[in-house]
């Protein structure tokens, strides 16, 4: 008796289990079908802070969410802006780490802390649940909110010039536009040498 309520259970786990990893391989595939539509998704998601943003204001409230997920968006910008291998940590013999900027020296290429994919989904999700966190009252907190644009403000600029001077110093542009393209010699496929 006993064993046919432990293999009953076992079995209950095992279908949700199983449903639960068939859930999780659809989600993923659909993100992996997103992936290289890079325009397209962060249209959808500047539509939703849109719509976060409409309903922050035609309610007139929940500041605090805003200004949370402000903060938190502003934290997943400077690592999307800095660098996987922070120079800082890089100290060589001359004194300091840098970049390379000349054809004889190693070639690394500028490599994100945080990637675009990620930093698009996290937004995204982020951007979700304040917009369902505007359906509930317990997080419309009274403050006067002209004090938190502010801070935020505030923040914003003492970051943003903080990570400015890192990208100065240690000699990195995060992005690709506007960077010069290097155009090696065409291969002709012609072999050299033989007869």
């Amino acid at each position: 008796m006993m064993d046919e309520d432990l293999l009953a259970t076992n079995n209950k786990k095992g279908v949700i289990s199983q449903a639960w990893t068939r859930l999780s391989q659809i989600y993923q595939s659909t993100l992996d079908r997103w992936t290289p539509y890079t325009k397209c998704r962060w249209v959808a998601t500047l539509s939703l802070l849109i719509l976060f943003g409409l309903r922050v204001l035609t309610k007139q409230g929940w500041y605090i969410v805003t200004y949370a997920l402000g903060i938190y968006h502003l934290n997943l910008f400077i690592a999307f802006l800095t660098p996987k291998m922070d120079p800082a940590m890089d100290f060589d013999d001359e004194g300091g780490p840098e970049l390379p900027t000349r054809a004889n020296e190693e070639f690394r290429p500028f490599i994100r802390r945080l990637p675009e994919f990620k930093f698009w989904y996290s937004i995204t999700k982020s951007t979700l649940v304040a917009i369902v966190c505007t359906f509930f009252e317990c997080f419309n907190i009274p403050v006067f909110w002209p004090i938190l644009v502010m801070y935020f403000l505030t923040l914003f600029c003492i970051t943003m010039k903080r990570q400015i001077r890192h990208m100065i110093k240690y000699r990195y542009l995060p992005f690709t536009h506007g960077k010069p393209k290097y155009q090696g010699h065409e291969d002709t496929g012609k072999v050299i040498g033989s007869k």
